[in-house]
């Protein structure tokens, strides 16, 4: 993705299931744990940029005794910066308690922080605030009581923070933020809160006030504190939390939109965003790593036993199209093979584009993350000329010469374009930098034949189409190629996300800007104020009525709209942009059919609601999020 947008938060958890001593003994380590943290959290910094929190809570510890440590950071290498902190606790150990300090296991829980049984961090990529440590997940609901504790963490957006923000304060609650990230923590402590009182006069009469702290404890139903504050939610999340008397919690919405994942044996129970990152830090194979279904919670008690709980019951399941294009590392083979079907899948497409002239055809991608779409293109590419060669062979006996051109012949693939990560542009005045923006990418000279070939660049997704306007056309145009076809590998983004990503205003969207120069093109601009005013009269309905502003051209009409805005008058060779297909894009990732920014068809209707506003916001010059 060429234009970088704000994306998706990354939690990683931990729960040992053995005593602190039983991994020091077994692994030789007194840090086994932090240590597995810091793999997952490095595993999953692509899904943070703006800052990192780990949070610690030891079990059974003694009044008068520190059980919950916390570290935050806005450091531009945060997780480093947080994980160089604790190593500094299990520094400060040894001269506390001596050389054989870190090889007691009870010694380092009763005197050093961070030594406990459970483990909550994240990965911020924030979208939208400021970026400071009080953003910095997770957040801490504290009370003197152990099990009103609170530490919470997650990777969602809530298309109804108003909403939620007034059951608080129907609650009798006084919110000191409006923030989602404290609504959603306010209304799981409330129920928090609740529960433990509803154990409380349970017992009340039967044991002392000592007596019944442990008795709560231990019977608390975290399954059912889930189920009366998620209620109430819409959006797409993946919300871990860790509660001071040990028990734990990761929550997903009943859509799947936002991915979790969990691995337990006899020593420990994992959680992550992504696969690959449980993967990495615990070397076991990926068929061991489970999902967790959606509107369920996995559950782990204080005792370190633990269970998978119906929360919300589950709706078709819409799990987010964008983690598998571009968002999770392509580590994990599901991902990486539907990528290469990605770049295989446009070949028809390409084909076209370039009249089926391979001999004087360049192929190249970019970014980085587009190569493995980039390699299904290539297999592609090798497929039909396997295909072609099948025809010719059938068809008649060719010459010699000819024979041996078409069995030698080969894609003509290139690194074209890098990017200087040196560069940067905000040191610049606002008319000087779009002179900077495009000296950011570099090009590989005298690889193109001038004025003949053409060249084909695969992105993973065009968004906005700002860099590809303002930088890469312009870098690929000093080649002088004949043609340049820019490929997506994603279908073209009409509508804006509200479950995570940052892509809530309309007018940023080259697609969309294309279907308005269309409509303008056209005298067709009454078709804006029809669906402005349904937006305005309906804006409770469940029908996105924004749809209509593309429903009166092609894919393909719009596709060039795309090509003409992005192509400068200064750009000499000609332009053609490709987008994928939404029927491809099914095709090759079957099992996660949330496409909301592709068709705006949205999963829940706080979704619709927020394209309906978005829209509206456009039409009325104003530049706030919709949701």
């Amino acid at each position: 993705m060429s234009d970088a947008i704000k994306h998706e938060c990354g939690i990683a958890m931990i729960r040992l299931r053995k005593s602190p001593q039983y991994y020091i003994d077994k692994y030789g380590s007194a840090s086994y744990a932090a240590n597995r943290l810091y793999v997952l959290m490095q595993k999953q910094l692509n899904r943070g940029q703006d800052g990192a929190g780990v949070a610690n809570i030891k079990l059974n510890t003694q009044p008068g005794t520190r059980y919950i440590s916390r570290y935050r950071s806005i450091e531009p290498s945060a997780v480093n910066d947080i994980f160089d902190k604790i190593a500094k606790k299990y520094k400060k150990a040894k001269k506390l308690g001596g050389h054989d300090a870190l090889t007691d296991g009870d010694w380092l829980k009763n005197n050093i922080a961070f030594t406990g049984e459970v483990w909550l961090g994240h990965l911020r990529y924030g979208t939208h605030g400021e970026n400071s440590i009080e953003t910095c997940h997770p957040f801490l609901k504290q009370n003197n009581w152990r099990s009103r504790n609170l530490v919470m963490a997650g990777n969602f957006n809530m298309t109804n923070n108003e909403e939620l923000f007034g059951k608080l304060v129907q609650l009798g609650q006084h919110p000191k933020e409006k923030t989602d990230t404290v609504t959603v923590m306010e209304k799981i402590g409330h129920f928090l809160d609740e529960e433990n009182q509803r154990i409380f006069d349970k017992y009340k009469h039967q044991y002392s006030n000592e007596q019944i702290t442990h008795v709560i404890e231990n019977e608390l139903d975290v399954a059912r504190i889930l189920r009366r504050s998620c209620r109430d939610f819409d959006g797409g999340y993946a919300m871990a939390g860790m509660i001071g008397n040990g028990s734990s919690f990761v929550v997903r919405d009943p859509s799947g939109i936002r991915p979790a994942f969990y691995y337990a044996d006899d020593e420990v129970i994992v959680v992550a965003s992504e696969k690959p990152a449980i993967k990495s830090a615990f070397n076991i194979d990926f068929n061991s790593i489970k999902e967790i279904k959606p509107g369920h919670a996995l559950v782990v008690n204080k005792d370190g036993s633990y269970e998978e709980a119906e929360i919300l019951p589950a709706r078709e399941k819409k799990s987010c199209s964008f983690e598998r294009i571009y968002f999770s590392r392509g580590t994990d083979p599901g991902i990486y093979q539907e990528r290469k079907n990605l770049g295989k899948a446009l070949i028809p497409q390409i084909l076209k584009a370039i009249d089926f002239d391979l001999k004087n055809t360049v192929f190249s991608y970019i970014p980085n993350t587009a190569e493995t779409a980039f390699l299904g293109m290539i297999e592609g590419l090798e497929d039909y000329l396997v295909a072609k060669r099948k025809e010719i062979f059938l068809d008649g006996k060719p010459h010699m010469g000819d024979l041996e051109e078409l069995l030698s012949f080969r894609p003509r693939v290139e690194k074209l374009v890098s990017k200087d990560v040196k560069l940067r542009t905000f040191i610049t005045s606002d008319d000087n930098r779009d002179s900077m923006v495009s000296s950011v990418y570099d090009t590989t000279y005298e690889v193109i034949k001038p004025g003949v070939d053409t060249l084909v660049v695969i992105d993973d997704s065009i968004v906005r189409g700002t860099t590809l306007e303002k930088s890469i056309l312009t870098t690929l145009d000093r080649l002088n190629p004949k043609k340049i076809v820019i490929v997506s590998s994603a279908p073209q983004i009409r509508f804006p996300d509200c479950y995570g990503i940052d892509m809530s205003r309309m007018k940023e969207f080259i697609a969309f800007r294309a279907a308005i120069a269309l409509l303008k093109e056209r005298k067709m601009e009454n078709v804006l104020d029809k669906v402005y005013d349904q937006c305005v009269a309906h804006p409770y309905d469940f029908e996105n009525f924004v749809k209509e502003v593309y429903s009166n051209f092609t894919d393909e009409e719009v596709s060039a709209k795309v090509g003409e805005i992005v192509t400068s008058p200064e750009i000499k060779a000609e332009v053609q942009v490709i987008f994928q297909t939404v029927d491809n894009l099914h095709k090759c990732i079957p099992n996660h059919t949330g496409d909301w920014y592709f068709t705006g068809n949205y999963p829940t209707s706080g979704g619709t609601r927020v394209v309906n506003k978005a829209f509206v916001n456009y039409m009325e010059g104003k530049t706030v999020r919709a949701y």
